[in-house]
């Protein structure tokens, strides 16, 4: 496993600039691994993980920068909760931590680094350094992840009978004895432009 240095390079890299969220991102992800006992996420163990992401925030690059997690991988998934935590699940063990920044922490990196005036300077340098029990908050959970959402191959596809879109891993939805996609059955997020 690189530092913690080599990690936070490059997940600035991978997000494009350095900032707070990166700092909270790449600690989130080393302890939470730590205690779901993951030694090398991007190598031999990088099957046997998953990671339930809440925010589609910074940390999240991070996170994803960390552990080689990805929604392509179907090993990260997002829950759009606005909540600046994420659930590491061992896929093996069912060991779970669900870690949350606490928003205390804001205000702690001030003990931290007294002369630096800007806020966000100060705490992108204190979360650098403030203890583990400072800056987050760490449930030992248990996730009921379905067969459906594991990571791997698609377990079931078929087509959509209204619109002909082919639905993957029993995302479909059955409607009045009709096998049809979620846009088809409870409305786009989209509108069809007039051609």
């Amino acid at each position: 496993m690189q530092t913690f240095e080599e990690l936070l390079e490059e997940s600035t890299r991978v997000h494009g600039h350095i900032c707070a969220g990166q700092v909270i991102g790449v600690r989130m992800s080393l302890l939470a691994l730590s205690l779901i006992k993951i030694e090398e996420p991007r190598g031999v163990d990088r099957k046997k993980f998953c990671i339930y992401v809440e925010i589609d925030r910074c940390a999240t690059d991070a996170i994803q920068s960390v552990t080689g997690c990805s929604l392509g991988k179907r090993s990260m998934k997002f829950l759009d909760h606005g909540v600046m935590a994420a659930t590491f699940v061992n896929l093996e063990t069912g060991k779970a931590v669900r870690i949350t920044a606490l928003e205390e922490a804001r205000e702690g990196s001030k003990l931290y680094c007294k002369e630096m005036e800007d806020k966000y300077a100060r705490q992108l340098e204190a979360y650098r350094i403030m203890p583990e029990e400072e800056l987050f908050k760490v449930e030992h959970v248990k996730v009921e992840i379905p067969v459906a959402d594991m990571p791997g191959r698609p377990t079931r596809r078929v087509q959509c009978e209204s619109c002909g879109d082919w639905v993957q891993d029993h995302r479909d939805v059955e409607k009045d004895g009709r096998i049809l996609c979620r846009k088809c059955a409870e409305g786009f997020y989209y509108t069809l432009e007039d051609e």
